[in-house]
């Protein structure tokens, strides 16, 4: 996992070169955006406060306004859940580096 800043002010977590995570964490409420599941996706964007990320909806992304409408265990769920959504989509030779 590594971390990078994008956009002058968004803090990212990658996965093999990808991204999994953007926070914006000098906004006040800070918000955070994240790949979700199919499911999840269709659930999330329901709530309140949420909505498809701009420019990565069609990749089911999901924006949330502040990182407090979530408990500290759906965002340890999510978190998972997107770091594994793109590191499955990697090639075969980035998985294995990442894995050794």
């Amino acid at each position: 996992m590594t971390e990078d800043i994008k956009w002058d002010d968004h803090l990212c977590f990658n996965v093999g070169g990808k991204m999994f995570l953007v926070t914006s964490p000098d906004s006040v409420p800070q918000s955070a955006s994240f790949k979700a599941s199919d499911e999840d996706f269709e659930a999330l964007t329901q709530r309140k406060g949420f909505i498809p990320a701009p420019y990565m909806a069609r990749y089911k992304w999901v924006l949330v306004d502040d990182i407090k409408r979530l408990s500290k265990s759906e965002w340890e769920r999510y978190v998972q859940q997107s770091y594994q959504l793109v590191h499955d989509k990697l090639p075969a030779k980035v998985r294995k580096e990442i894995a050794s």
